[in-house]
């Protein structure tokens, strides 16, 4: 029954039912108010409409019904492919053609729609389906998936500041352990009985170079060199 409906040709009679017929299917069938056939681009009417004729084949859950950009409606179309696939619907989906809002496009998906639903049941559509619960049920479940995806995000975004903050900490900690360091460096220099020795005078030229580029090890060599240099040549004299 299903493979019938699917190839029916273009001048079936299914494809002579007028823009109002349809819009008024849809809307009858799945209390909705569209007013042109490209509103139904997104793919998720025609989900709902197999999810009716077909209890449980469709991942209704998946299904976006706020899909504005052309990647949602794809994942739309997508789902509604897979259902065709599962019932063995030989139904090949004009996607590109769809998502585009192209009017007449729109309207022959639609008409042949309406004629495989027709073609299901006789026709008779299922009573105890409500379309309105079943749309406010899949919105509810996409918020509470959306909401426990942002509540891992922002867990993951805690955890990462909490590991920079230790990250500073750390390296806040061994700054002030290697300042400290150099500050007991500095005042043992300062002491009036060492402050004069070469060796001093060198390492407190280390201790207050000003530019982090370049490095004082060289002068304070010459610097200490010099001085012992100078020292060799008073005991020769002597």
């Amino acid at each position: 029954m299903a493979t019938s409906a699917a190839n029916i040709g273009m001048m079936d009679g299914a494809y002579f039912v007028g823009r109002n017929e349809i819009l008024s299917w849809v809307n009858a069938t799945l209390q909705l108010s569209l007013s042109r056939v490209e509103e139904a681009a997104s793919g998720a009417v025609q989900c709902q409409m197999l999810d009716m004729v077909h209890p449980g084949i469709v991942p209704m859950h998946k299904v976006n019904f706020d899909a504005k950009s052309e990647y949602d409606m794809i994942q739309n179309y997508k789902l509604l492919q897979e259902v065709f696939n599962k019932l063995k619907i030989e139904k090949h989906i004009e996607v590109n053609k769809l998502v585009k809002g192209r009017p007449l496009d729109n309207l022959e998906f639609l008409q042949w729609l309406k004629r495989y639903c027709d073609s299901v049941n006789g026709g008779i559509m299922n009573e105890n389906y409500n379309p309105v619960e079943r749309r406010n049920k899949v919105g509810k479940e996409r918020s509470l998936r959306g909401i426990h995806k942002s509540s891992k995000s922002l867990q993951a975004n805690s955890l990462l500041i909490t590991d920079l903050k230790l990250s500073v900490d750390n390296m806040e900690k061994e700054r002030d352990f290697y300042f400290a360091k150099l500050r007991d460096v500095e005042i043992l220099c300062q002491r009036p009985e060492v402050e004069h020795l070469s060796v001093t005078k060198a390492i407190m030229k280390i201790l207050y170079a000003a530019d982090a580029q370049d490095s004082p090890l060289a002068e304070a060599q010459e610097l200490l060199d010099n001085s012992i240099n100078a020292d060799a040549r008073a005991e020769e004299t002597q």
